[in-house]
């Protein structure tokens, strides 16, 4: 009786095992989130002012692609009409769970964004500003779809104790063969 137990039960535990080890570990967030990135994007960016209001709307683009497929991003952002354009590296950390962007542009300053990959907010440390005090900022990714997402920027400047909105990006990927940025 025992050994028919015994059988009975590898059985029923063995092919749970070996379908285990078949299953497909969905892919990480993060890598979707680079994944989804790449290509090029017309982009509205909406600069507000404190109270939230729209200080100025202009029209740009962002364009990314791999340097290392699924690891490390590039990219440029365009605002023609401000006369910007930032270079951006996207890049996962695995090791760390993280996700990081760093973007530089004409100014020279240098901003790095990091982030749980299995979020979609990332934030800079606390940067000095010219009055002797620190500036945060905080991007968050939102109504995320695959050919269209929103983004937010918020700014501290009290160590991330309380937040106000900076600019809202409107991206939406352009349609293939339809020229470049």
């Amino acid at each position: 009786m025992r050994r028919a137990l015994l059988a009975l039960l590898v059985c029923l535990v063995a092919p749970a095992a070996a379908a285990q080890t078949n299953m497909v570990t969905p892919a990480n967030a993060g890598l979707e989130q680079l994944r989804s990135a790449i290509g090029l994007w017309d982009v509205r960016t909406e600069f507000l002012n404190p109270d939230g209001s729209v200080a100025g709307a202009f029209d740009g683009t962002y364009d990314f692609g791999w340097v290392v497929p699924d690891r490390v991003a590039h990219g440029v952002s365009r605002i023609p009409a401000l006369e910007q354009v930032s270079g951006i590296l996207f890049y996962l950390r695995p090791a760390t769970g993280e996700i990081e962007m760093a973007s530089v542009g004409r100014d020279g300053q240098l901003w790095v964004m990091t982030g749980r990959d299995t979020d979609e907010v990332r934030t800079t440390p606390d940067v000095p500003t010219a009055d002797g005090g620190v500036m945060r900022l905080r991007f968050t990714r939102y109504n995320v779809a695959a050919d269209m997402f929103e983004s937010r920027m918020e700014i501290s400047t009290d160590r991330g104790a309380t937040w106000r909105r900076g600019n809202h990006q409107h991206f939406r990927r352009r349609a293939a063969g339809s020229g470049e940025g």
